[in-house]
């Protein structure tokens, strides 16, 4: 995104060391992200959003070979290089590819840590640091790719996830939990959402133990009845109370204890089966130990 963002290469480096220093890193099976076939981005997103971003990126390209700009704008707070597009293609090549392994019993849940995030990436708008809506292509993927009937996301982030509703919002075929500050950015998700959207917008400074609460009574009763085969996770650690994007007050304890619910509906109806995605978080240090305890209970340490 250039020098001075938040959305930085640094986040990516902070969690690496926080499970190198842990020693969780070492319990862990890794595998490097494929770029997702243009294809399967297609489930989700209009084609010509699709070309516009290569071509964007193309042109950024060229224009630097003649001494031009590195970044192009998308909005006030997004912006593209180079490299954009294989880091969009290997973010969602990695949601695919755990997903696949995950179907094929290969492992039982995945987390995918990869920038650039995804979910207020629309149908056809790249937007809020999103340019491919990684979470909602691998929710497509495994109903249209893997015939699966019933696919939950939850969707911790600080932000409500403004793409992936759009993207799939109406479709019986997918349950969507989750909670987010308002009012606040994307100023989306608290009036006329669709039936299988459950939004649970909170006020600025509520606190873990109020959003466990809410979980308890809104979440968990709609998944239960949903009978998820599979469930994704936006995976957003911006709501920390340390994390300056957003004004919550969510601490590692609290991300953990949601992980270990959202497991435990996971176990009683989709065979354990979870990929997680890397959204929001951007203290560097909170996002680590957010992501660290995230981790520890998928992988039971």
């Amino acid at each position: 995104m250039g020098a001075g963002h938040p959305e930085c290469p640094e986040r990516l480096d902070a969690i690496e060391d926080r499970l190198l220093i842990t020693g969780v890193g070492d319990a862990l099976v890794r595998r490097e992200a494929p770029q997702a076939p243009l294809g399967d981005i297609e489930l989700a997103h209009d084609r010509m959003l699709v070309a516009a971003i290569r071509g964007l990126c193309d042109q950024l390209a060229d224009d630097i070979t003649a001494g031009g700009p590195a970044y192009a704008q998308i909005d006030p707070d997004t912006s593209l290089n180079v490299h954009t597009w294989n880091a969009a293609l290997r973010a969602a090549g990695a949601v695919i590819a755990a997903t696949d392994s995950v179907l094929a019993g290969e492992m039982e849940n995945a987390f995918c840590a990869v920038r650039p995030p995804g979910h207020h990436a629309e149908r056809n708008k790249a937007m809020g640091f999103c340019f491919f809506n990684n979470i909602a292509i691998a929710a497509k993927y495994a109903l249209e790719r893997h015939g699966l009937k019933r696919v939950a996301i939850v969707d911790f982030d600080v932000h409500h996830g403004n793409g992936t509703e759009n993207i799939l919002s109406g479709d019986d075929r997918v349950l969507m939990v989750s909670f987010f500050q308002h009012p606040f950015f994307p100023y989306s998700g608290f009036e006329g959402h669709a039936s299988n959207m459950v939004n649970l917008p909170v006020p600025a400074y509520t606190k873990g133990m109020d959003v466990r609460e809410l979980i308890e009574m809104m979440w968990i009763p709609r998944l239960e009845e949903f009978k998820p085969e599979m469930i994704f996770i936006s995976a957003g650690f911006d709501a920390h109370r340390e994390d300056d994007m957003g004004q919550m007050g969510l601490v590692e304890q609290d991300y953990a204890w949601i992980t270990q619910r959202i497991k435990d509906v996971a176990k009683r109806h989709s065979k354990g089966r979870i990929v997680s995605s890397l959204e929001g978080g951007y203290n560097l240090s909170a996002l680590a130990r957010s992501v660290e305890a995230h981790i520890r209970v998928l992988a039971d340490l």
